[in-house]
């Protein structure tokens, strides 16, 4: 066994984190022969639901979960942690605007930001709670000397979302399409591209020769998905959440396979004219250790509209916090 890592999980006692942190405490983003000290953080109105997740994680005996430290104080739940996923958040509710989450989640971001500048040192940030994009870019605006290049906004949700959607389309499994990307923000403003993917090694256009239903219902579908599951459940999605939060942990620790490409959420350096000062998301490879934008992709005008129309809700979301980013 190694040396123990920490790793923080903000809205501990929450549903997505109920589906997320037994995953990571049996060793299966790290590895089996890498010992988990979790440090979960929750409000103090939720410190008891979060003893009995602790106690239901004890009763699991995972051999890599180490140790726990619960808390409801951010510098002690970030303290010495190699990753952090702030996924604690007010949820979206049937018929809230983003404008409320903004409001309401914003000063969640700028405290847990101060926090990890404080606490932290050689560490990855993951947000998920939403508004995803704009949250993560309150915490790396706060976290003063921590790179920018270490926090990312969770896209990996609608990046699944697309590829289900394409595999259904198209009679396949969803491990047979690749190289699908979501540009933009983490919002029904998302554009999942069809143009730059493929199914068993084909451009998607050729295997799906419906380009109505390319351009209409499945754009529209990923874009809409996380609200149509709200009307059904009335909740937020929590097990598909999770799970992406997986993908993205495993495909930022691990060499991207040749030829391939996920989608992440990184602070703009201006590829594809995207403003800098924006957390948009892009096709990334990771490299094992860092996120690098894949260059080179085809952006047509039809793409280049929709890419366009989300950026600008990005900017007009930066505006609304303008107050939290100095």
């Amino acid at each position: 066994m190694n040396k123990p890592i920490r790793v923080a999980i903000t809205g501990a006692a929450g549903q997505l984190a109920y589906s997320l942190i037994i995953r990571i405490a049996s060793g299966e983003v790290f590895g089996h022969d890498q010992p988990i000290h979790m440090n979960l953080l929750e409000i103090t109105p939720a410190m008891k639901a979060l003893e009995g997740v602790a106690m239901e994680l004890q009763d699991c005996a995972f051999p890599t979960l180490a140790d726990m430290t619960l808390t409801d104080k951010a510098e002690e739940a970030f303290e010495g942690i190699s990753w952090g996923l702030l996924v604690g958040s007010k949820p979206r509710g049937p018929g809230m605007e983003r404008g409320d989450l903004l409001k309401d989640n914003g000063r969640i971001f700028v405290g847990q930001g101060q926090a990890l500048q404080k606490a932290a040192g050689d560490v990855r940030i993951l947000v998920v709670g939403n508004p995803a994009n704009t949250n993560c870019l309150i915490a790396l605006t706060n976290a003063g000397d921590l790179p920018p290049d270490r926090f990312a906004a969770m896209m990996r949700l609608d990046h699944n979302r697309a590829i289900s959607q394409l595999a259904s389309k198209a009679g396949v499994l969803a491990g047979d399409v690749t190289n699908v990307a979501i540009w933009g923000n983490h919002s029904a403003t998302q554009f999942p591209d069809f143009i730059n993917a493929k199914i068993k090694g084909k451009p998607v256009t050729e295997v799906i020769q419906d380009k109505a239903w390319l351009e209409g219902e499945f754009i529209s579908t990923v874009q809409k998905r996380g609200a149509t599951i709200i009307a059904a459940r009335g909740v937020s999605s929590a097990v598909s959440a999770a799970n992406a939060a997986i993908g993205h942990v495993k495909s930022a620790i691990s060499k991207t396979p040749q030829g391939d490409w996920s989608s992440t959420a990184l602070l703009s350096d201006g590829s594809y004219d995207i403003p800098k000062g924006l957390v948009s998301s892009f096709p990334v490879r990771s490299n094992g250790t860092q996120w690098e934008i894949v260059q080179g992709l085809t952006i047509n005008d039809f793409a280049r509209q929709k890419i366009d129309a989300s950026i600008k809700e990005l900017q007009e979301e930066k505006a609304m916090v303008d107050e939290m980013l100095h």
